[in-house]
């Protein structure tokens, strides 16, 4: 019994001295700390949105400063520019595509761009075209694709399809258009 009163006691003596502590020496933090806290964390995801944004503005920039060239005689606004037909081919490559044809255009002048046109002829897949694609859109060139041309018929493709999958390479043709920026005066 003693043992009982004695835990009993210490029981009470333990969330005593917890409700002491809780109420009088450890408060909550005031009102205002805790609109400061707010405060700051909001402020915090506006200072990361804004360092996504300017990373973006910087990878935008360096872009258009690849791009932009002196007038409509600057080398970078030439006809077949012979480094970008080294990175399409590199890509190409990369993505085992066959290259039949790649023929540069007669440029098209802009007031404020340079528009030369690329003809390429190649065999390849749905799938490495797509990832083709993919790697010229992230190239350091402003590039469009003007056109783009299957050529085969449905019912070829439907029984490939049918027979061999996706994978299958077919003859295709895409015309894309390296743009050049003209510096303004």
């Amino acid at each position: 019994m003693r043992k009982s009163i004695f835990a009993l006691l210490l029981l009470v003596i333990t969330a005593g001295g917890f409700y002491y502590y809780t109420q009088y020496v450890y408060k909550d933090k005031p009102a205002r700390v805790r609109e400061l806290d707010e405060s700051i964390r909001r402020e915090n995801e506006k200072l990361i949105a804004a360092q996504i944004i300017a990373n973006e503005l910087k990878q935008v920039t360096r872009l258009i400063e690849g791009n932009l060239a002196q007038s409509q005689r600057d080398s970078l606004a030439e006809d077949a520019s012979l480094p970008f037909m080294n990175q399409l081919t590199d890509i190409l490559r990369d993505h085992d595509i066959d290259l039949e044809v790649i023929e540069p255009k007669t440029r098209k002048s802009y007031p404020t761009y340079v528009a030369t046109p690329y003809l390429l002829e190649m065999n390849t897949s749905y799938k490495s075209l797509v990832r083709f694609l993919n790697d010229v859109e992230k190239s350091n060139r402003l590039v469009t694709l003007d056109k783009f041309e299957l050529s085969s018929q449905v019912k070829q493709v439907q029984a490939i399809a049918k027979k061999e999958g996706l994978t299958t390479k077919r003859p295709m043709s895409i015309e894309l258009s390296t743009l050049t920026l003209i510096k303004q005066k």
